[in-house]
């Protein structure tokens, strides 16, 4: 009889820890998705702002313009899901952002324009944003791997198909996505 409730309470700790993980491992899961989910939002919102400039530079030089509007329009990924789309959506905005910033350069007027001035300010803003979205993921990213790899919460994760998530990464050169931007204003 004793040994009977023994197993018994022992059966019910299992099962209530398993529950317990695996709604955990569903939490932190979703957690890290909506975490992507606002990187995507923000890298939308960036892509906006630069085709806004995009737009603005074309009454200064259609044909450098154009070509920067197509390439936005090709380029830009509505929706990321992965830190790598994450990484190769940076590496376009970069691209982009530099061919836009020698349009300014070479046109003073373009560049001294308020508008101009404040879409820039507004690009510097989302650059920002897309800083801080990195960050809660990472954060997040950095939750749900603890409880993915530490023992004995790894049992229940691998037996539902939990997964490491990959961190977004960033290298020295590009702390600053935008470096012409501060110098930008820095001329005002």
């Amino acid at each position: 009889m004793t040994t009977t409730v023994i197993i018994i309470i022992i059966a019910v700790i299992a099962v209530w820890y398993f529950v317990s993980t695996q709604r955990d491992l569903v939490s932190k899961d979703e957690l890290c998705k909506n975490a992507m989910s606002q990187i995507s939002v923000q890298l939308n919102s960036r892509w906006d702002a630069i085709l806004a400039l995009a737009k603005m530079a074309a009454q200064y030089s259609q044909h450098e313009s154009e070509t920067i509007i197509k390439a936005v329009e090709a380029r830009r990924v509505n929706n990321v899901t992965t830190p790598q789309q994450v990484e190769a959506q940076q590496g376009e905005i970069s691209s982009l952002w530099s061919r836009l910033m020698a349009v300014a350069e070479s046109y003073p007027d373009l560049k001294a324009a308020d508008l101009f001035k404040d879409a820039m300010g507004g690009v510097k803003q989302y650059e920002e944003n897309v800083r801080m979205a990195r960050q809660i993921y990472n954060d997040t990213a950095t939750k749900m791997n603890r409880t993915v790899r530490q023992w004995p919460s790894s049992i229940v994760a691998g037996l539902l198909h939990f997964d490491v998530k990959d961190y977004l990464k960033i290298d020295d050169d590009k702390k600053s996505q935008y470096p012409n931007l501060d110098e930008a204003f820095a001329k005002k």
